[in-house]
């Protein structure tokens, strides 16, 4: 099934992220965890772009198969195009369609510090088309409430948006943030842009300091001065920022739910516990909003 269908058939798309082992461990180190997020009945479940993105490690179509054919949960490939050539796509598609795994997450990927080099494409958007032309596939992609890191220009990133809703994108998933009001003020930008696919709200629990500042310096998002309290308070206890972090989190998606927003994708850092205390707490929301869904 092409996951837009969920958003026709449901008010509110819940689903989880996981991401591949490093190359040197065996791909089963995540299969417990799948099985467990598997058990929370998530509407999918996407999966990063192998490891450091480069297609020889790519475990991403692997993974996707399982969770698909073992436990009926649609997938979502992450595909980064960055340095590919159309023959390194075309495998790649390939392998996700023996599999029955319809649908995709189209990125660019990091840009190199060498340039592009050989690649075939420049950008999501060409991507985006390629893989809608080229099997037919559901295509998800990336949103930045608070602009990507590289763009210098205001709200370039709308324009770009748009350009991927043109290009095939059937839905959006953004990246984390942690003040629901930069995401309010995006949503409000998408609508006078006039695009039309439904967004879904990616958040991020807090794991630990050291990860969730790693995070912020890469995806340049800013951090309301509640969030830094929790983190600075907590940061030399592990349980404690643990659930604190999954009460920010609660939190926030208890909000963008009540606000209507059309979906929930959970950054669960391959978590089963993080992923089930967030479900447990929202789910009667979930059930609230999709009256026939079952958590």
């Amino acid at each position: 099934m092409k996951i837009r269908e969920l958003f026709k058939r449901s008010d509110l798309v819940y689903s989880f992220e996981i991401f591949p082992p490093k190359v040197d461990s065996p791909i089963e180190v995540v299969y417990d965890a799948i099985e467990e997020l598997s058990s929370l009945n998530p509407d999918y479940i996407s999966i990063t772009y192998g490891a450091g993105g480069r297609v020889q490690d790519n475990r991403t179509a692997k993974l996707a198969s399982v969770i698909k054919n073992k436990h009926n949960i649609e997938s979502l490939a992450h595909l980064t195009c960055i340095g590919a050539t159309e023959k390194s796509i075309d495998d790649i598609l390939k392998e996700l369609k023996e599999n029955s795994v319809e649908n995709i997450l189209a990125l660019r990927g990091d840009k190199p510090e060498s340039g592009f080099g050989n690649s075939d494409f420049r950008n999501s958007q060409e991507l985006i088309k390629y893989a809608k032309d080229n099997g037919g596939f559901g295509i998800a992609a990336a949103a930045y409430p608070q602009g990507h890191i590289e763009t210098l220009v205001k709200d370039k990133d709308i324009d770009i948006l748009k350009l991927k809703e043109e290009a095939g994108a059937d839905y959006f998933i953004t990246q984390l943030f942690y003040d629901n009001n930069r995401f309010y003020e995006f949503l409000n930008k998408v609508e006078q842009k006039g695009i039309k696919p439904p967004i879904q709200a990616g958040v991020m629990p807090v794991i630990n300091k050291k990860q969730i500042m790693r995070t912020i310096s890469l995806s340049g998002v800013t951090l309301p001065q509640k969030f830094l309290r929790i983190i600075n308070k907590y940061e030399y206890d592990k349980i404690a920022l643990r659930d604190a972090g999954i009460a920010y989190a609660t939190e926030q998606i208890v909000d963008l739910i009540s606000s209507g927003v059309r979906g929930i994708h959970l950054y669960t850092m391959n978590n089963p516990y993080i992923a089930n205390s967030i479900t447990n707490n929202i789910k009667s929301l979930i059930q609230s909003v999709n009256k026939e869904r079952a958590i």
